[in-house]
């Protein structure tokens, strides 16, 4: 990733990202960002990088998804004491990510401008992003949301042992069956102490669920997990396989 800004408050394109979007599309994302960046969390919130894969095979389920990942912010906003950043890749070489916002609400029309865009995963990048981020200030947790893995495995995995050894966990939601994908993804949830699940387009209320969980554990650490696994069966899910972790 490139030299990111030290403030919170500015939106930052990934090193290397190149512009097929196209120059005006570039700049109405860059604009909707610095808008959404402008609420920055509160000093001390719990902080949750929000990564999401945006190539073309995402795209018959893209607007469920995003539908899901909105409400999942509007969730957030309910716990309190919550910063999320939203980093998504797609395209040749593109990684772009938002700056801090304290209100997820508001993140939720920067999703609206993001479309698919064919490309191999960036999973790395996002995990590298995370260990960055979390070297400037804490961040509790990442999500991962994505269909496919096409990076060399042990590349990822190492990257995932860092973010464990910083204490950071990592949830990772698969769309689809690829094998390959999800054992690389149970790979990094065990590394980071995290937990990995699977949906399809058919189990939409499951997914919300799910990023329910993991925004709860980044506002309020296991023990709000704990709480909402009273109620919430995605919630009890996560937090077996997490088990005295964390």
């Amino acid at each position: 990733m490139a030299d990111l800004p030290k403030t919170p408050d500015k939106t930052h394109i990934a090193k290397g990202s190149s512009a097929p979007s196209g120059k005006a599309e570039i700049e109405s994302f860059l604009k909707t960002a610095k808008t959404v960046a402008s609420t920055a969390p509160q000093p001390g919130a719990g902080r949750l990088v929000f990564g999401m894969d945006a190539t073309m095979s995402r795209q018959p389920t893209w607007d469920m998804a995003c539908s899901l990942q909105g409400r999942m912010f509007e969730a957030c906003a309910d716990l309190g004491g919550l910063g999320v950043q939203l980093i998504y890749f797609r395209g040749f070489n593109e990684c772009r990510a938002s700056g801090w916002v304290g209100d997820p609400r508001r993140l939720t029309e920067l999703m609206g401008r993001i479309d698919c865009r064919g490309g191999h995963t960036q999973i790395g990048r996002i995990l590298a992003h995370v260990r960055d981020e979390a070297k400037r200030q804490p961040v509790r947790a990442f999500v991962f949301v994505g269909d496919a893995m096409e990076e060399q495995a042990d590349d990822l995995c190492a990257l995932a042992g860092e973010l464990g050894l910083l204490g950071i966990r990592g949830f990772l939601f698969q769309e689809g069956h690829d094998h390959a994908a999800a054992a690389v993804f149970r790979e990094i949830a065990r590394l980071t102490g995290g937990a990995y699940a699977r949906f399809d387009a058919g189990s939409a209320a499951q997914l919300l669920d799910l990023l329910k969980a993991a925004a709860s554990y980044a506002a309020g650490g296991r023990t709000a997990l704990v709480r909402l696994a009273e109620r919430e069966a995605g919630a009890r899910g996560l937090l077996t396989q997490m088990g005295n972790k964390g």
